[in-house]
C-alpha cells in the first residue's frame, strides 16, 4: 500500500498516513440465516481516499451444506441451475483475498479495510465473517476494522425529521427519498444495490449535495 508521512497539528509526532480504503459491498444468499443458508453472489467497489480504484462482482456457489430457500432466490433472479455454473466457493475466495491484498497488509494491525454496506451490521458482515470460516479463513479481522460503517444507521439521522412519513426504510425507499434515480429492475442484484448505497452514503456524509 501507498503510504507517507504526516505530522499533525497539535503532535511532536511524525507519523506514517494510510490511506482509508472502503469496500461499498452487497451479497446475494440463498436466505436470511448466516448459520444455514450460503452466498451466491458477492460485489463491492474499493474506495481509497474517496476515489474508485478496484471492483469485484463474484457469482459464487453456495456452500455444499448450505439450504436453498427458492424465495430467497427469486427476490434476485436466481435459480438453483444457476448457482451450480457459478465457481466454487475456495475458488471465488482466493480471488477474493488476491484483490484484498493488493490494498491491505493483513499482518500490520493499523492496516485494515472499512467495509461498508446497507444493513450490513445485522446481515452482510455475518454472512461475510461465516463465509470466510468456511472457507478455513479465521482471520477476518485482519482484513477489516471491526467497527464496519452500516448506511442504513447514517441515514437514520440524516432523515430523522422525514422518517415518519417513509413507508418503510429499505434501501430503494431511501434512495428515492434522497433524489437518486432507481431502476426496479435492476434491484436485489448485489452490484446494483452497493452502487446505491454509495450514493447514499455520499449524501449523508456530505461528500455529495441531496437532489
Amino acid at each position: 500500500m501507498n503510504s507517507h508521512f504526516i505530522n499533525y497539528p497539535n503532535s511532536h509526532e511524525i507519523i506514517m498516513y494510510k490511506p482509508i480504503v472502503k469496500i461499498f459491498y452487497d451479497l446475494e444468499t440463498t436466505g436470511v440465516d448466516f448459520m444455514k443458508n450460503g452466498i451466491h453472489h458477492i460485489s463491492g467497489l474499493i474506495e481509497i481516499d474517496d476515489e474508485i480504484r478496484d471492483e469485484f462482482d463474484f457469482r459464487v456457489k453456495p456452500h455444499p451444506k448450505s439450504v436453498i430457500e427458492d424465495k430467497a432466490l427469486e427476490v434476485s433472479n436466481t435459480t438453483r441451475e444457476d448457482l451450480e455454473g457459478f465457481a466454487g466457493m475456495e475458488v471465488t475466495y482466493r480471488k477474493l483475498l488476491e484483490i484484498l491484498g493488493k490494498h491491505c497488509d493483513r499482518f500490520d494491525r493499523k492496516d485494515k479495510i472499512w467495509l461498508i454496506g446497507f444493513n450490513n451490521r445485522k446481515f452482510d458482515d455475518l454472512f461475510l465473517r461465516k463465509w470466510f470460516e468456511l472457507n478455513k479463513d479465521a482471520f477476518f479481522g485482519s482484513w477489516f476494522w471491526s467497527d464496519t460503517l452500516d448506511v442504513m444507521v447514517l441515514t437514520s439521522q440524516y432523515l430523522i425529521e422525514r422518517r415518519r412519513s417513509m413507508k418503510n426504510f429499505k434501501l430503494q425507499t431511501v434512495a428515492h427519498e434522497l433524489g437518486i434515480v432507481v431502476d426496479e429492475s435492476r434491484l436485489h442484484d448485489a452490484k446494483y444495490d452497493l452502487e446505491l448505497t454509495r450514493d447514499i452514503y455520499r449524501i449523508v456524509t456530505g461528500l455529495e449535495i441531496e437532489l
